[in-house]
C-alpha cells in the first residue's frame, strides 16, 4: 500500500525482518493427530475475534487453531491412504480432530493409523463431484442459491431460497438435480450477491464508480474478486491516486482477477486488522478444511470470523454460476468484495459475495486464492 500512513504493528515487525517487498455415521475413534509445526502464536486481537464471533475463551481459539493446523498436515495424506475409497474430510470441533469419510472397511485403519478418525459411507467423493458436475452443466432459477458436495452428508447439497422452493422452476432444477445421484435439498432466506459496493470512503481500492477490497499481496500487485473489474480497467487506492491496472479478471464462472500495481505502490505480506486485531503476517496458504475457523477482512466491515462450511459450491448470482467456491458462515457487506480470508496465518480466499449482513449475519462465499495464483502464474508475498 501507498502511505504516509501509520505503520501498523505488524508492518512494522516486518520492515526489521525481512524489508519491504519489490511489489505490493458415528465417528470411529483413533490415534492423536500428529503435533502440527512450530508456528508463531497467535496475537491477542485474534483471539478476542474468535472469542467474539466463535464464543471461544483465548485459550479454546488457541487449542482449535493448533488442532486445525494439525487436521490440515494429515488430510492429503489421509486422501492418499483411502485412495477410490475416499469420500471427503472434515474437521470437526467437538473433538478437535479431523474426520475422513471412506467408501471401504478396509480402508479404515489405514487412514486411523495417520491420525485421523473415520466415518464409513455409500456414496464416494469422485461418485459426488460427479453429481455435482453434471448440476454444474444445468442452467438453474434464481431462486436456487447453490449447490455443492457435503461431506458430512455424504450428497450434492442444493440450497434454495425458502420463499421460491415451490415454484415450478425451482421444483423442475431439484427433480433433475435428484436424477443425477444423491441429493439433500435445504433452504435458505436469501439468494446470494456479490459485495462491490458505490464510492462512499474507508481504506479501499476504487475502479469507477465501484469500492472494492484488496485480498492479498502477490509480487507485482494484489489478488482480488473478478466482479469488481474487467481486465484493462484503471484502479486508484485509497487516496485517489493513480495505482495499477486490472491485469486479468474472470467473472461470472469464476470470480478473480490480478491487479498489476505503478512504481509508488509497493506490497508487504500483511492483512488489516482496522484497529480489532493487530495486522496479520501471511506466512502462507495451505487449505483449511471444512468445519476449521477462518476470518476475512474487508473495507466495509472490517474483521470478521466464523468457519468453514463446504468447499467446491456452484454460487448462482443473477450474473450468472461461479464454480469451485468455498462457503463460510461469516458475515460480509457491500465493499468487502476481494477482501482477504485467512485461517490462522495461511491465506484462503478473496471475497467473493454472500447474503446477509454483520448486524443480523448470514453466510460468505470465497474464491480459493491457491486457484487465482495458478491461473494467473503469480506467488503469494508471505513473511
Amino acid at each position: 500500500m501507498k502511505h504516509p500512513r501509520p505503520l501498523r504493528a505488524a508492518v512494522a515487525a516486518l520492515l526489521l525482518t525481512v524489508g519491504l517487498g519489490a511489489a505490493h455415521a458415528g465417528v470411529a475413534s483413533a490415534v492423536p493427530l500428529p503435533e502440527p509445526a512450530a508456528a508463531p502464536s497467535a496475537s491477542a486481537g485474534l483471539l478476542d475475534a474468535m472469542r467474539r464471533d466463535l464464543g471461544l475463551t483465548a485459550s479454546q481459539a488457541e487449542q482449535r487453531l493448533s488442532a486445525e493446523r494439525a487436521a490440515a498436515a494429515v488430510e492429503k495424506t489421509a486422501r492418499q491412504a483411502a485412495g477410490d475409497a475416499y469420500a471427503g474430510s472434515w474437521y470437526e470441533p467437538s473433538t478437535g480432530r479431523l474426520v475422513v469419510a471412506v467408501t471401504d472397511r478396509a480402508q479404515e485403519s489405514e487412514v486411523r493409523a495417520l491420525g485421523a478418525d473415520t466415518r464409513l459411507v455409500r456414496h464416494s467423493a469422485a461418485a459426488l463431484d460427479r453429481a455435482k458436475a453434471r448440476l454444474d452443466t444445468l442452467r438453474a432459477p434464481t431462486g436456487v442459491a447453490g449447490w455443492h458436495v457435503d461431506p458430512r452428508a455424504n450428497s450434492v447439497v442444493v440450497t434454495v431460497v425458502r420463499t421460491e422452493r415451490e415454484t415450478p422452476a425451482v421444483r423442475a432444477f431439484v427433480d433433475r438435480a435428484r436424477a443425477g445421484g444423491p441429493v439433500t435439498v435445504v433452504e435458505t432466506a436469501q439468494a446470494p450477491r456479490t459485495y462491490a459496493a458505490g464510492t462512499v470512503g474507508g481504506d479501499p481500492y476504487y475502479t469507477g464508480n465501484v469500492r472494492c477490497s484488496i485480498g492479498f499481496s502477490v509480487y507485482g500487485g494484489f489478488v482480488t474478486a473478478g466482479h469488481c473489474g474487467q481486465a484493462g480497467a484503471a484502479v486508484r487506492g485509497w487516496d485517489g491516486s493513480a495505482m495499477g491496472t486490472f491485469q486479468g479478471s474472470s467473472f461470472p464462472g469464476n470470480d478473480y482477477a490480478y491487479v498489476g500495481i505503478h512504481s509508488g505502490w509497493w506490497t508487504v505480506p500483511v492483512v488489516l486488522g482496522w484497529g480489532t486485531i493487530p495486522d496479520q503476517l501471511v506466512r502462507g496458504s495451505a487449505e483449511a478444511p471444512v468445519g476449521a475457523s477462518i476470518c476475512r477482512s474487508g473495507s466495509t466491515t472490517h474483521w470478521h470470523c466464523g468457519t468453514v462450511l463446504a468447499k467446491n459450491e456452484t454460487v448462482n448470482y443473477s450474473q450468472g454460476a461461479v464454480y469451485q467456491m468455498t462457503k463460510t458462515s461469516v458475515c460480509a457487506e457491500g465493499g468487502d468484495s476481494g477482501g482477504s480470508f485467512l485461517s490462522g496465518d495461511q491465506a484462503q480466499g478473496v471475497t467473493s459475495g454472500g447474503w446477509g449482513n454483520c448486524s443480523s449475519g448470514g453466510q460468505t462465499w470465497f474464491q480459493p486464492i491457491n486457484e487465482i495464483l495458478g491461473r494467473y502464474g503469480l506467488t503469494l508475498h508471505t513473511a
